[in-house]
């Protein structure tokens, strides 16, 4: 039977973090931090060590794999974005838009998963996309209902639509395409990855309705959402921008538990806490460096392992 949801994820230990002037182009939610590079680092591993600590306190597996320092990967914090794990033994291995974040894709990952007992059956590797400028960053931009097999995904630069449909054929899932918009400068512009303006848990969906200025795409998404029995919690642009739609829902030893930051809980009314709060616990944690200087947050940290074991 298909999971939507994990008790075993795979996060990275940042050595090099810190704002990435090659994502930046088009991550509006990247700021400059006016300290050094060391302490910015320094003040990211002390989020990432407590966030793991509330992660593994609650009962999920997180397998921490330390970044390395000879690679230079400022983004290697956001592991989602390049390899995505899958019931069936399935991997897939995506193309990044920024040139020092295809150095994250390393293979002692997958040794580590197999070490701990995961079998890997196949690699989907799609990265020779980047060649020709093509691009599809992992459960960035791939909001996957992995029990209903459909795929989310707004177009974006690092999201394009014909890799999209080639990972749908692959892995047997729908397509559901639309465009999610933010203002920056006075004009719309395609938000960098799904996973900010949208959470697909079990049995509801956070989302920022008002990013998709297309009325049919709109009411598209929310068909297909209704279609599967999703409760839809709207949130606003001004709660995305403070991370309120890069949420993740895992299963801990327990509960299971919608995970996010500090300012994504923050942001949230009442009304959309008790909504969320009839079918999990909330788990935030304090990540505001790593919001500031990469612009992802908690759910960007954390790549759901779906794998069988032997």
């Amino acid at each position: 039977m298909a999971k939507q949801i994990t008790d075993t994820i795979v996060m990275i230990r940042p050595v090099a973090f810190r704002m990435n002037e090659q994502t930046a182009v088009n991550n509006f939610f990247q700021e400059d931090l006016d300290i050094k590079n060391a302490e910015i680092n320094k003040k990211a591993q002390a989020e990432f060590d407590t966030f793991v600590d509330k992660l593994r306190a609650v009962g999920v597996h997180v397998i921490v794999e330390n970044d390395d320092i000879k690679m230079d990967t400022p983004d290697s914090i956001f592991p989602n974005n390049w390899i995505s794990f899958h019931q069936n033994g399935d991997i897939g291995l995506y193309p990044m838009f920024a040139e020092n974040r295809r150095r994250e894709r390393r293979e002692e990952v997958l040794l580590r998963l197999e070490s701990e007992g995961f079998i890997i059956n196949n690699i989907y590797d799609y990265t020779s996309a980047e060649d020709e400028g093509i691009f599809l960053e992992g459960t960035g931009n791939l909001l996957l209902d992995r029990v209903n097999k459909k795929a989310y995904c707004a177009l974006s630069p690092r999201a394009h639509e014909e890799l999209l449909i080639e990972f749908c054929e692959d892995f047997d899932y729908l397509p559901v395409i639309f465009v999610a918009n933010q203002t920056v400068d006075g004009k719309r512009v395609p938000i960098y990855h799904t996973n900010v303006m949208m959470c697909l848990a079990e049995e509801f969906c956070v989302i920022c309705l008002d990013t998709i200025d297309d009325a049919k795409e709109k009411k598209n998404v929310l068909h297909h959402l209704k279609e599967d029995g999703k409760k839809v919690i709207a949130i606003s642009e001004s709660q995305m921008h403070q991370f309120a739609g890069n949420m993740l829902q895992v299963q801990g030893k327990d509960k299971k538990y919608l995970v996010m930051s500090t300012a994504a809980h923050k942001s949230l009314t009442q009304e959309q806490i008790s909504e969320i709060e009839k079918h999990c616990e909330i788990l935030s944690s304090d990540l505001t460096t790593i919001e500031t200087c990469g612009g992802g947050s908690a759910r960007c940290m954390m790549a759901e392992v779906f794998l069988p074991k032997e």
